[in-house]
């Protein structure tokens, strides 16, 4: 249990971190996306991971609300951009751009 949230912290302080590198920002399908296609390799493994964990998620809350993934999905996207702190990247009609 304590590994566990040891984990996620650790997610979260990498994510933040990527994110005011400019390398990673918030789509509004609710996933995160590399900003900068040549991102290290690290960064490229974590947005995978956290997507993963995403799409898990959102499938569970889809199942127990009678939605659809893709009502989900946009859903989050949206929460995550608004959520999103000036300065950071976010994903908006193909273009990323600075919130």
């Amino acid at each position: 249990m304590i590994l566990a949230l040891v984990s996620t912290a650790v997610f979260a302080a990498n994510l933040d971190q990527a994110k005011r590198d400019g390398l990673v920002g918030e789509r509004a399908d609710g996933y995160l996306g590399l900003v900068v296609t040549s991102a290290p390799g690290d960064v490229v493994e974590l947005v995978a991971e956290i997507n993963k964990k995403r799409k898990a998620e959102y499938q569970r809350i889809a199942a127990a609300n009678n939605l659809t993934l893709e009502q989900v999905q946009a859903l989050a996207g949206k929460k995550a951009i608004e959520k999103t702190r000036a300065g950071d990247w976010i994903l908006v009609n193909g273009g990323w751009r600075q919130k």
